[in-house]
């Protein structure tokens, strides 16, 4: 299983970003599709994730602002950053969680910058 992002990038405050994700190799339906970010000396937390339902979580930090969807073939996760801040700045993970097994599988992630 291979799991490939991009989009990251340097961005002004109140800019936007879009985050890809694909997922290939899998065996089973994806169960769920997430972005975690990790800041500086901090802990990876959750941004979004969305279901195979569709139904979707997100961080309070981020809510309204950002939106997380899944591509036609349900392999591909976006997520659109809108009115970014400098503590969004991290790098940003994608999680592909397979079904079957209840397998994770990460990203190798991608940096997200927000600077004047």
């Amino acid at each position: 299983v291979e799991v490939v992002e991009s989009g990251g990038g340097l961005a002004q405050p109140g800019g936007s970003l879009r985050l890809s994700c694909t997922a290939s190799g899998t065996t089973f339906i994806l169960e769920r599709m997430g972005w975690y970010r990790q800041a500086p000396g901090k802990e990876r937390e959750l941004v979004a994730s969305i279901n195979s339902d569709d139904t979707t979580r997100y961080a309070d930090a981020v809510k309204g602002r950002f939106t997380v969807s899944t591509g036609s073939g349900k392999n591909t996760i976006y997520l659109e950053m809108n009115r970014l801040k400098p503590e969004d700045t991290g790098s940003y993970y994608c999680m592909i969680r397979e079904g079957g097994w209840g397998t994770d599988y990460w990203g190798q992630g991608t940096k997200v910058t927000v600077s004047s």
